[in-house]
């Protein structure tokens, strides 16, 4: 746990800012700061639009009588795809457009929800149906 928290914040902003000096030392500086604006007006638009996208497949679904399981999870890979690309950085920016591409996102949300499930049915914490009824040591009178 710890080694992901280092890597989420100080590795990935160190290698941010790497990347944002050797673009603005190719680039420059106001292109740079444009380049950043840009990805970070692109995304919030894309997001909004495929924020309200996923709203009305959950609504579809939930009027259909099936649960919205994979399109909850877009629509959070949609946020955080949105959030990832408000923040400045050009890695952050790839993953956040990654997530906010249709194909990309459906696929990882299958394989989410795929190694969610599994983890889940090898729980230890878990009870089935035949454990539970067990002696609770209760005394009728």
């Amino acid at each position: 746990m710890f080694g992901n928290l280092l890597v989420l914040f100080i590795v990935i902003p160190l290698v941010e800012l790497f990347l944002l000096i050797q673009i603005g030392s190719r680039i420059g500086v106001w292109p740079t700061i444009g380049l950043i604006v840009l990805t970070g007006l692109i995304g919030a638009s894309l997001a909004r639009q495929q924020g309200l996208s996923a709203m009305r497949r959950i609504k579809e679904e939930l009027r259909n009588g099936r649960q919205p399981a994979l399109e909850l999870l877009e629509g959070v890979m949609i946020l955080i795809g949105g959030i990832v690309l408000i923040t400045p950085g050009i890695m952050t920016d790839l993953f956040g457009f990654a997530l906010l591409l249709p194909t990309f996102r459906k696929g990882l949300a299958r394989k989410l929800k795929a190694n969610f499930a599994k983890s889940m049915s090898r729980s230890p914490n878990r009870k089935s149906a035949d454990n539970s009824k067990r002696d609770d040591d209760v005394i009728d009178i």
